[in-house]
């Protein structure tokens, strides 16, 4: 049976919405999402909550072998990245398809995608090792790497608790001070979200799901926390609204430490994303009292996360694709998106329903 609505899942599934309407650029809904007041966007959560829910599958120390965790994420890694070759190779498809139904040949270059057909033999060993990304196509190779580092998280955490987080606070402060990052390959260029960097918040949302120390710290001084938080958030929007960013020509060096940038999770955007977390994360229970129902549905959606995101990664694309030929508009944005979120819905009952068959059918299995 899935398990019961939870804060994780519910918040997860929030964030697969927003991905899926924010990777459809100019759409009308993308302006109700919650990055037009905040610096930091559903990227963060999602790495964040994949980080929470690592802990939540390493359980307590003592209970399973670190082989058994070596070989139980290692096959995770696996399966991301097999799930990012198949979007690929299926957004390559419906760029290529695109184009010669439309006779658009510029459909071809969207998203960092030129080099797959006009220099397509070396661009396919990038795609297959990951060093070559397609645009709104670039989490899962973050995801697929710092799953591959989950191994040594977990094993940090089990023997030396106390050198996790500074050891990863250590290696972001270097990727920024250093502009460290990985290259992109065969086109020049780098990753848009360096793991290098990134893994910072992975390794907090691993810290914060534990009771103890930082995290316990936390909970207990949380109504604190949560005033600090509020200036923090509004300060947030007002840069947003009003444009507000810091000048990188003045800022002190390393300026990486003192302006925006996504690719590197720079500490203005982690921080207003931890006051966010901080001000929001008691909020669960009173949506799940006052809109029971849009918690069982996002619920569901984060239940079945990986599944739920590749699909709503094609379906974006597909989206673009739509607005390019119809020119967006209101009732063209409202069913692109009302169509992306129903097929959403239906991928995640499907993902819960071979499981609920495949269950059953091993119950039986013995009397049969």
């Amino acid at each position: 049976m899935p398990r019961q609505a939870n804060a994780v899942d519910f918040w997860r599934g929030f964030a697969l919405v927003t991905i899926f309407i924010n990777h459809i650029p100019g759409v009308f809904y993308e302006h109700l999402t919650h990055r037009n007041f905040s610096i930091s966007d559903s990227a963060d959560l999602f790495v964040f909550l994949a980080g929470w829910s690592l802990r939540l599958l390493v359980g307590t120390p003592g209970r399973t072998s670190v082989a058994y965790l070596v070989v139980r994420l290692g096959g995770r890694a696996l399966q991301i990245y097999a799930a990012q070759i198949l979007i690929i190779a299926i957004a390559i498809a419906m760029l290529a398809a695109a184009a010669v139904m439309l006779g658009n040949p510029l459909l071809l270059e969207w998203h960092n995608a030129a080099a797959v057909f006009y220099d397509p033999v070396p661009t396919h060993v990038g795609l297959a090792i990951l060093t070559h990304h397609l645009g709104y196509f670039d989490i899962l190779p973050l995801y697929v790497v710092l799953m591959m580092m989950a191994p040594a998280v977990a094993i940090i955490d089990r023997y030396v608790p106390w050198l996790l987080l500074p050891l990863s606070l250590a290696i972001y402060v270097a990727a920024l001070s250093f502009q460290i990052t990985l290259p992109s390959w065969p086109v020049q260029g780098e990753w848009f979200f360096n793991p290098i960097a990134w893994q910072v918040v992975f390794v907090l949302g691993f810290v914060f799901a534990k009771g103890d120390g930082i995290s316990g710290f936390a909970r207990r001084n949380m109504t604190w926390l949560r005033i600090v938080s509020v200036p923090i958030v509004i300060a947030g929007a007002l840069i947003i609204w009003f444009d507000w960013w810091p000048d990188p020509t003045k800022v002190p060096h390393p300026t990486l430490l003192f302006i925006q940038s996504k690719s590197y999770v720079t500490p203005m955007r982690l921080i207003q994303f931890l006051a966010l977390i901080a001000l929001f994360s008691g909020t669960y229970p009173y949506i799940r009292r006052a809109l029971p129902r849009l918690v069982k549905f996002l619920s569901l959606l984060g239940r079945n996360s990986l599944n739920v995101f590749c699909v709503a990664s094609v379906l974006s694309l597909g989206g673009q694709i739509v607005r390019f030929i119809y020119r967006g508009g209101i009732i063209a944005d409202t069913a692109v998106v009302a169509a992306g979120i129903a097929l959403l819905a239906l991928t995640a009952w499907l993902s819960e329903w071979r499981e609920r068959d495949k269950a059953r059918r091993l119950a039986i299995a013995p009397s049969a």
